[in-house]
């Protein structure tokens, strides 16, 4: 089976999501801060009328905050009903990868912060893509919370 990939960079570190669970990529617009949210929350953006609970995709990895610029991108998921921003340096490419080419990831020693939210690895034209699994990103709620 072939899984298709959006690719996008945060810190540096190329990223895949899967492309049926991404609805749509948006250049950046600034956010509301919410009081008494998680510190990766970055706030909510008006999306059509529906309140879209926007994620600092960096501090979510227990990286450092994004100082976002309009070069930055909010890509648009939705798992379930849930609907969510999340905050990437730019966004790559749409790459296709055979099922059996995404290798596991390695196991957590503990201190980890990306290993958690992985579903895999996959070596794409020399480079290494770290799938991510939106289902741990999206801690439920939590991003509730913001919605």
């Amino acid at each position: 089976m072939i899984r298709e990939l959006i690719t996008f960079e945060v810190e540096g570190q190329v990223f895949g999501l899967d492309i049926m669970s991404i609805r749509e990529i948006r250049a950046w617009s600034p956010t509301t801060r919410l009081p008494r949210v998680p510190s990766y929350v970055a706030g909510v953006v008006n999306l059509r009328g529906t309140v879209l609970p926007v994620v600092d995709l960096a501090a979510r990895l227990g990286w450092n905050a994004t100082e976002p610029t309009p070069r930055h991108a909010i890509i648009v998921t939705q798992m379930d009903a849930q609907i969510g921003g999340w905050i990437v340096d730019a966004v790559s490419d749409i790459v296709t990868v055979p099922e059996e080419a995404l290798q596991p990831p390695p196991p957590s020693t503990g201190q980890d912060t990306v290993i958690p939210f992985l579903e895999g690895l996959a070596a794409i034209d020399e480079r290494m893509v770290m799938v991510l699994n939106l289902a741990a990103l999206s801690n439920e709620a939590q991003l509730a919370e913001a919605a």
